[in-house]
């Protein structure tokens, strides 16, 4: 499915950068490997260990991509320029160098990125905390002077709270960045708030779609704009402190 998303995104004319994160529940999984083996993990050893959920998606997307005819290849996140501070397990992107990206791109062909991970100014592996594919999108998206950064989830858009446990809600077909960022700090269950405040820093829309085609022909997902784009929006909660 995600395949097919991407060949029709490609087929619009479009130079396409796909993000993607580990499948299913693959971190704890394998973060629990590491506490069979380890009482204290090193932090060094455990970035290595959970750089390769994301690597085995890319891998395996760019493969399903070839099946279609489609030429693609995967990055990880130190191939794709991400760099990174050097504080393993939660380390902060500082640069991204997206030359061998560009390259790619040039060429026409699909690059399929690692997210959650990059390497430090001293080449190590680092992971980039919890939400880290959604960062590395919207740093990407910002460096490679994107027209949107499109996030594909296993919900229809962004909600006032988790739809899981409220399936009655509906989800919002616009915010601005203030308001998605005040929602993802009370409930970081759709988009990680680094990533909207990264994406607010530089203008760069973002819009939350489901990955299911037949969710999306429903709802088309929800768009998060500048405020002084989306001027019909009507605030979430009021801003004390301006």
């Amino acid at each position: 499915a995600v395949a097919e998303k991407v060949v029709a995104t490609k087929r619009k004319g479009y130079g396409v950068i796909v993000v993607v994160s580990a499948m299913g529940k693959m971190t704890d999984e394998l973060l629990s490997l590491a506490y069979q083996v380890s009482s204290s993990p090193p932090k060094r050893e455990q970035d290595m260990l959970l750089s390769v959920g994301e690597r085995i998606s890319m891998a395996l997307l760019s493969m399903a991509l070839a099946e279609k005819k489609r030429e693609a290849v995967s990055l990880t996140g130190s191939q794709s320029g991400i760099i990174t501070s050097s504080h393993h397990g939660d380390a902060k992107i500082i640069a991204v160098k997206p030359s061998r990206i560009i390259e790619y791109l040039k060429q026409g062909i699909i690059v399929i990125v690692a997210g959650f991970q990059g390497v430090s100014e001293e080449k190590e592996i680092t992971t980039i905390g919890r939400g880290g594919s959604d960062t590395t999108a919207v740093a990407l998206g910002i460096a490679l002077q994107a027209e949107k950064v499109e996030f594909y989830k296993d919900v229809q858009g962004i909600y006032s709270e988790d739809p899981k446990k409220k399936p009655a809600l509906l989800p919002f077909s616009e915010l601005t960045f203030k308001d998605a960022l005040h929602l993802a700090k009370q409930n970081s269950f759709i988009l990680h708030p680094r990533s909207i405040f990264l994406a607010s820093k530089n203008g760069l829309p973002l819009h939350v779609v489901s990955f299911k085609k037949e969710e999306r022909d429903l709802f088309a997902g929800t768009w998060i704009l500048d405020d002084k784009i989306l001027r019909s929006c009507i605030p979430i909660y009021e801003d004390k402190t301006e």
